[in-house]
């Protein structure tokens, strides 16, 4: 595979797990009672976050001039669908809504694991992966830690 064309689906991965995220804080926060105004405050948070990080993925697929992915991941499209099963069940408490988003948090840092073994991933994209990455640790770790406080 030439290496731009790798690059490209690279980039195009972290697009669309990025936007797994977005889709998935955006199904959370419906999920929300009235009263989680702090987890809604969050998880717009956490929007917006995917949204900067998806801003900074397609400037660099428009400098390679590869088209930019608008869809998800299909594990995310069957993730999401087993979170409204879930939801059902579970009575959409705090506890299962957390545990739905941190998984979608490990999601995405293994597929930045992934990006990052890529080979001949010039130093200024693995830079910025790694950032992104660590920014989403951060994200995964407040749910994780928020979740731990409902078990």
């Amino acid at each position: 595979m030439e290496k731009s064309k790798e690059i490209i689906e690279v980039l195009n991965d972290l697009v669309m797990i990025n936007n797994d995220r977005i889709e998935g804080y955006e199904k959370a926060v419906k999920e929300l009672k009235p009263d989680d105004q702090d987890l809604r405050s969050l998880f717009d948070h956490m929007i917006i976050e995917s949204h900067q990080i998806k801003s900074d993925l397609v400037q660099e697929l428009q400098v390679l001039h590869g088209d930019v992915e608008n869809g998800t991941t299909e594990m995310g499209k069957i993730y999401r669908g087993w979170m409204s099963l879930k939801a059902i069940f579970s009575g959409e408490s705090r506890h299962a809504i957390l545990s739905n988003c941190e998984y979608g948090e490990d999601s995405a840092q293994k597929a930045y694991d992934k990006a990052l073994e890529t080979e001949k991933l010039p130093a200024f994209l693995r830079e910025m992966f790694l950032n992104q990455q660590a920014t989403l640790k951060a994200s995964h770790d407040e749910i994780r830690d928020l979740r731990n406080q409902y078990v």
